[in-house]
């Protein structure tokens, strides 16, 4: 479906990213990745992701709180494979605190990686694709995206900005070709939310098992998680043609969260 086209997942080592870079590779998409890990686990990642689909992979670093270095990433990638056709800004971080204890260098991160870095990458990578007549950018944003939940101000500052973000992007873009979407989890058990478990069951006095009982009980009514694969699914179906007048969208994929 994507053959012969290059996609750059940001945030794509582990978790959200690591699905939807392994569903775009498995659709025959070049894939460009980056995050932090452990270099021989990157590495790993990388090789087998390549083997297994038969395509080129690649790891690129790059601090998604520099833009100097996100326009490095950028250029690097366009120098290997020509124009990115597939981006998708991924990146995130989380910090949990009521908001007269959040600290002002955690509010800077979270909306440097989880927004700002998206104006950058959508700013290199969208001349290329008007150029080409088609591109595809998916941003994942979150539930938190369309609501709120305390404890939470920057995230959810951060994701109701690239949803905005989405939306004026879409609108520049009508009618080239190319579209721009936002995905909105609801709980994925990614490191991200791993952390958030464990800091429950610690809290609580609970076991790992109690702990994810109880979050999705609070928020998701199907009682499950949504997985990677799911998500990137959903990816791989905005990459298709069947979905080039899905764009400006926000589409929750949240276990009914968002239907309360």
């Amino acid at each position: 479906m994507l053959q012969g086209k290059t996609a750059l997942i940001t945030g794509s080592t582990s978790g959200i990213g690591a699905g939807i870079a392994e569903a775009l590779a498995a659709a025959g998409c070049r894939v460009v990745l980056n995050g932090f890990g452990e270099a021989a686990a990157i590495a790993a990642q990388v090789t087998d992701l390549g083997q297994r689909h038969g395509v080129e992979a690649v790891h690129l670093h790059a601090d998604m709180t520099r833009p100097e270095e996100i326009a490095q990433l950028m250029a690097q990638a366009a120098e290997r494979f020509g124009a990115i056709d597939v981006l998708v800004n991924n990146a995130g971080i989380q910090h949990v605190a009521p908001i007269e204890a959040f600290p002002p260098e955690k509010w800077d991160a979270i909306l440097a990686i989880n927004l700002s870095s998206a104006f950058h990458t959508i700013r290199a990578a969208l001349p290329g694709m008007r150029e080409k007549g088609w591109g595809r950018i998916i941003n994942t944003a979150s539930t938190h995206g369309l609501i709120a939940s305390p404890g939470k101000s920057a995230y959810t500052a951060a994701k109701h900005g690239i949803v905005g973000l989405t939306k004026a992007v879409a609108l520049e873009a009508a009618g080239s070709g190319v579209t721009c979407n936002a995905i909105c989890p609801g709980w994925v058990l990614t490191p991200l939310v791993q952390k958030q478990v464990e800091a429950r069951a610690a809290a609580d006095g609970i076991d790992e098992a109690e702990a994810k009982r109880r979050l999705l009980a609070e928020k998701q009514p199907s009682g499950a998680f949504v997985t990677t694969e799911q998500i990137g699914a959903l990816a791989g179906y905005l990459c298709s043609d069947a979905a080039a007048q899905i764009t400006g969208a926000a589409l929750n994929v949240d276990g009914g969260w968002l239907a309360q």
